[in-house]
């Protein structure tokens, strides 16, 4: 953890000093290789990163707090990054660069993860990554008013209507009980290092009768991230089964996204533990990660074949960072709102932040 933190300040001191320096350094170059360098770090620093998600384990002051400790320095770099390229023209004026440099410092140490694949390299799906919130994905945005009436929309919004109450417990079913009490320990801690007993004692039964309920910990994962995933599936498939363009739609399951974190947010924080166990490229029955990516894929062969949507490398590559910019980080989810968070992504992942791209209102 101390190495980790030391890499972050260290790149955010090597930015600091790369705007200090005399004459002009291409803006896009400037944010491309701070973002391959946060990328690489994230890979040097797979275990720190994923113990920075969640409480850290023990006693020990110092490791409580490096676990704790939010990349300020990291986020303050890409901000004045970020600043540079307004002040040159280079990014739009109505871009929230704060929200930016968060949800590009989070996305690219997500690289760390796994959650995009085993076989790019952080360069690449850096450069991927950046090359979205940049230039956006879509060719021709259409405006806001054109996407809140869109069918892929109306959609989304009939499928989240039927997630109200869904967490609602029957006294009586203990299994659902342990479930319960079980999402709110592995989002706290940390799949990995929350035990059977953790579960038990937290709901207040024995741990013979929490196996009893639910078997083995891996099944009780398994049972937790299935519902979470046929939740979330069922939004996606409405989408896409719905009339509308590979815009309309990509934007409809960001929303979906958005309203999935607001209202799982234990379950968006246990599925980064369940990516590190399973893979993408593995069997994954909890998330059902395979076929949405097929559909993502599938749908973003179809947008770059209208020409509506940027190729911006080899489909495979693309489809894996979509998805993971499709979920916004949860805090600025939880600490903007669900519909700012949503139009934070309209103006980056489908508009992109460069001056002369076209930002419809």
């Amino acid at each position: 953890m101390r190495g980790y933190h030391a890499d972050l300040d260290r790149i955010a001191e090597v930015a600091h000093h790369r705007l200090d320096e005399p004459g002009s350094w291409p803006q896009r170059a400037a944010i491309a290789e701070l973002s391959a360098a946060i990328a690489n770090c994230a890979v040097a620093h797979r275990a720190a990163v994923q113990m920075s998600f969640y409480e850290a384990p023990g006693s020990n002051p110092e490791f409580v707090e490096l676990a704790r400790r939010r990349p300020v320095a990291l986020q303050r770099a890409m901000l004045e990054t970020l600043r540079a390229g307004r002040w040159s023209g280079y990014i739009k004026s109505d871009v929230d660069l704060a929200l930016l440099a968060d949800q590009m410092c989070q996305t690219l140490l997500h690289v760390g993860l796994d959650i995009l694949g085993p076989n790019d390299a952080a360069d690449v799906e850096a450069s991927v990554l950046c090359r979205i919130l940049l230039d956006g994905l879509a060719q021709d945005p259409p405006s806001d008013t054109q996407l809140d009436q869109s069918t892929p929309l109306r959609a989304a919004n009939n499928v989240i209507k039927t997630w109200t109450g869904m967490r609602a417990l029957d006294p009586n079913d203990k299994a659902a009980t342990v479930r319960a009490v079980a999402r709110k320990e592995f989002g706290r801690r940390g799949y990995e290092l929350t035990t059977v007993r953790d579960v038990a004692a937290a709901a207040g039964l024995g741990i013979g009768t929490v196996y009893r309920l639910i078997g083995s910990k891996d099944d009780l994962l398994a049972s937790i991230m299935r519902s979470f995933g046929a939740t979330v599936g069922e939004g996606f498939v409405a989408v896409l089964r719905s009339d509308g363009s590979p815009v309309e739609k990509l934007d409809a399951l960001s929303w979906v996204n958005v309203k999935a974190l607001e209202r799982f947010p234990d379950e968006w924080k246990i599925q980064l533990a369940w990516l590190r166990q399973s893979p993408p490229n593995g069997a994954n029955p909890g998330l059902h990660i395979k076929t949405r990516m097929r559909q993502l894929r599938t749908l973003l062969v179809d947008g770059i074949q209208r020409n509506q949507i940027r190729k911006m490398s080899p489909v495979g590559t693309l489809s894996r960072c979509v998805m993971d910019v499709l979920w916004m980080p949860e805090n600025i989810v939880r600490e903007a709102g669900a519909r700012p968070a949503h139009a934070h992504a309209r103006n980056t992942v489908l508009r992109g932040i460069v001056a002369g791209t076209r930002n419809t209102k």
